[in-house]
């Protein structure tokens, strides 16, 4: 007979559990200071989202640089920085079909006169 729990489900529950317990202990960051000042909106979160990649670099040589601004408006600062880091591939569909058609088919004629070398 089946048994509804597996092995396998008890111990990814068992690890997730731990997991959930663990990050409860984490610290917690006072972020008031963070949000004082100007407030990003749409086109500060399109702008960040374009020089993404470029923070990314910086961000892993220097602790005082960030990707996200952590004072932005929300919903309208989250999708000027989706649409400006290409996170819907508006961008991408050109290279995609590029690659698409530039497949080598074996059936070509280039193989039709070749040699077989033992």
């Amino acid at each position: 007979m089946k048994t509804f729990f597996s092995q396998r489900k008890i111990l990814f529950m068992f690890f997730m559990t731990l997991l959930i317990f663990l990050t409860g202990c984490a610290n917690n960051e006072a972020v008031k200071q963070c949000l004082t000042g100007h407030t990003y909106g749409f086109f500060g979160g399109l702008w960040h989202g374009f020089i993404a990649p470029f923070d990314f670099i910086g961000m892993l040589f220097s602790d005082k640089i960030t990707m996200y601004a952590q004072n932005n408006n929300g919903g309208l600062y989250a999708l000027g920085f989706l649409l400006g880091s290409g996170g819907w591939g508006f961008f991408g569909s050109k290279g995609a079909n590029k690659v698409r058609t530039s497949r080598v088919h074996v059936q070509s004629q280039k193989f039709d006169n070749a040699e077989i070398v033992d």
